[in-house]
């Protein structure tokens, strides 16, 4: 199942690549209030194919629940699969929009202390001095404490797990909602280390009676149920936030400038601070396989591929839709090449030498071993594959960064990351 969905998000890598060899060297009529009027069209139609994708997941996710097998589980986990394709190209969004990253924490927030949620292994521990939820298995336990007071979990339904769980007690770990939390409890722990494997949870899970495995299995149904639910509503606010009139829309399109800014912002932020820092530098540091973003399904390599995808397209304006449509226009790569060729040229081809990498990484996931084993200690031609996806992040951000001077965009503070820029503190 793995194989054939990296080979649809590669495809998509090498026609964001050929569109480039077709672009003209520069559009100097082009005008920022149309590079943001089709940045904003192409970040509604993100998200409204990830919406759709997720619909899709939904659907999966009730036959499984409905029949729980083999079969269905299998197809609900490739629907999974095929939800973070579109999902993971909109991360380029956040960091430049307020409306997307104070939403987005919703529907991708990680790592998360996967015990509030399920039944957890022994290696996994009983107690966390920065979390008293740490092992509260709302699936096991109708009544739970937060902060002290008595919470009624006897209904696990969207409210619970959006207004209750979600960050309770004020803690990021706590993560109830979105992608991380559907995706534990279709694959379960990976218990493998920096061994072969992913998370191996049996169908058996969700069945009924005597036939339950690990307890609780009509509540968990009932969990994976209202946790589909609602990524699908989250999902609806966002593409409504995107609409003409949305809030999303009009913060980029009502001042064309603070639009190309956070067009750029989105760029740079995502490239260095959370993509080749958070999630993958300070990874690659501790060797530590719990710090991958997909840690459950192994599929973080083609998340991250999917990432650099969406930054390229950020730039370019370029977007083949789910259902195969072709989506172009007014883009940064024009005002850059207006004012500086070069420099047009320069990012567009780190951008793609990016995209490489992570393609290189990707096939190494799908050929030879998964990401949580290339970022093991020892693992030299690992470890050096992925440094090879975070030096090319790390070389196309300050070329982001002269862009944002060349268009007069002022100062733009950048995300940043002590794994990048103080790599000591990360042992501390």
């Amino acid at each position: 199942m793995k194989r054939t969905t990296t080979m649809r998000v590669a495809l998509s890598a090498f026609a964001a690549s050929t569109a480039l060899a077709a672009m003209p060297a520069f559009a100097a009529d082009v005008t920022p209030e149309e590079v943001v009027k089709h940045y904003a069209d192409v970040a509604h139609a993100k998200y409204q194919d990830s919406l759709t994708t997720a619909q899709e997941l939904d659907k999966a996710i009730q036959a499984f629940i409905e029949a729980p097998s083999e079969e269905t589980q299998a197809a609900a986990k490739e629907a999974w699969i095929a939800a973070r394709v579109p999902y993971q190209q909109t991360e380029v969004y956040r960091f430049g929009n307020p409306a997307v990253d104070d939403w987005e924490g919703k529907v991708n927030a990680w790592p998360l202390d996967e015990g509030l949620i399920d039944y957890v292994d022994a290696s996994y521990g009983m107690e966390s001095d920065e979390n008293t939820l740490y092992t509260a298995n709302v699936i096991a336990n109708p009544q739970i404490e937060i902060n002290g007071e008595p919470v009624d979990a006897s209904e696990i339904t969207p409210d619970l797990l959006a207004n209750t769980l979600h960050e309770a007690g004020g803690i990021e770990a706590n993560v109830a909602t979105g992608y991380h939390a559907i995706e534990f409890l279709l694959w379960g722990q990976d218990l493998n280390g920096t061994d072969a494997g992913a998370g191996e949870r049996s169908y058996t899970d969700y069945l009924s009676g005597d036939d339950c495995t690990n307890g609780n299995c009509d509540r968990r149904a009932e969990y994976l149920a209202a946790a589909s639910e609602l990524l699908i509503s989250d999902l609806e606010d966002i593409v409504a936030a995107w609409e003409e009139g949305g809030e999303a829309y009009a913060y980029v399109t009502e001042d064309p400038t603070r639009g190309v800014a956070a067009i750029l912002t989105g760029m740079g932020s995502l490239s260095y601070g959370e993509l080749a820092g958070e999630r993958m530098k300070l990874g690659l540091l501790l060797h530590d396989p719990e710090e991958e973003h997909d840690c459950f399904s192994d599929n973080t390599h083609a998340s991250h591929l999917n990432d650099v995808i969406g930054i390229l397209q950020a730039y370019t304006g370029d977007y083949v839709r789910v259902d195969g449509t072709e989506m172009s226009g007014a883009s940064v790569s024009d005002l850059v090449a207006a004012k500086d060729p070069a420099l047009d040229e320069e990012i567009k081809a780190k951008l793609v030498d990016t995209v490489e990498a992570m393609e290189a990484m990707a096939s190494r996931a799908e050929n030879v071993e998964a990401y949580d084993q290339m970022i093991g200690e020892g693992n030299t031609q690992g470890n050096a594959t992925v440094q090879a996806a975070i030096d090319g992040l790390i070389a196309q951000t300050p070329s982001i960064e002269r862009a944002i001077a060349a268009l007069e965009l002022g100062q733009i503070d950048l995300e940043g990351s002590d794994s990048l820029d103080n790599p000591d503190a990360v042992f501390q």
